[in-house]
């Protein structure tokens, strides 16, 4: 009997592993949904350095089906990241893991301006407990899923510690914009109102030519900041 109630338990505990979905795909109501991957675990083909050098010299690694980087000091191989598609309208989502002191980020509408250079909307990624970052801008506005420098996510965020496995998800259609993290939403807001412009002209983006986030699409960006930091189950669908 005991031996009967042990292998029943066992198999209920199995259970969710059985039915969990594979890191890096995409579900048959993801497929039916318009979700596509930009990493399927294996290769970053979808992926290029800003500076148009090749990916594989940009330090960027592939390891057990994940893309992250693992800075080396004084090295100067390493570079951003950026979609080879641009976006417009969109649902974004990835998660991301950090190491200790951990800084990156994910841009969206991230274009090269006429004056400012490379520039784009920031969903901060950072270890919020030992980055001094964390205690800079204004009102946490350069903590984890906040706006960087411009909005900071809610005071009722959870976010988990480095080390530990994350999930972003950014949403872009027309002016309304969302970031939510580990599936609650934490910052929303209107690109270009009243409030976004008081934002911006407290910000560093305030002498952007054009106005920051005045573009109409961009590429999205994973950040080379001296930081470990490592993505997986990035996945985008364009909304109409």
């Amino acid at each position: 009997m005991k031996k009967s109630v042990c292998l029943l338990v066992a198999l209920v505990l199995m259970i969710p592993a059985v039915f969990s979905q594979k890191q890096n795909t995409l579900s048959p109501k993801e497929k039916k949904q318009g979700w596509t991957l930009l990493f399927d675990g294996e290769n970053a083909s979808q992926w290029k350095c800003i500076d148009k050098k090749p990916f594989n010299a940009s330090g960027w690694l592939i390891e057990k089906g994940e893309l992250g980087l693992r800075p080396e000091k004084g090295s100067n191989k390493y570079c951003d990241i950026v979609t080879r598609v641009e976006y417009s309208n969109f649902e974004l989502t990835a998660d991301f893991k950090l190491t200790k002191g951990a800084n990156s980020g994910i841009k969206y509408l991230f274009t090269k301006y006429e004056k400012g250079g490379w520039l784009g909307f920031e969903y901060q990624v950072l270890d919020d407990d030992t980055h001094p970052d964390a205690k800079l801008g204004h009102d946490g506005n350069r903590k984890t899923a906040s706006f960087y420098d411009m909005m900071p996510a809610g005071p009722d965020k959870k976010v988990k510690p480095a080390g530990e496995w994350n999930t972003a998800r950014i949403i872009c259609k027309g002016k309304h914009i969302e970031h939510w993290l580990n599936g609650k939403k934490v910052l929303e807001f209107e690109n270009g109102s009243p409030a976004f412009m008081e934002t911006l002209n407290q910000s560093k983006f305030k002498s952007a030519v054009p106005v920051f986030g005045s573009v109409s699409q961009g590429h999205i960006m994973l950040q080379y900041h001296q930081s470990e930091v490592w993505f997986r189950n990035i996945k985008i669908r364009v909304l109409n």
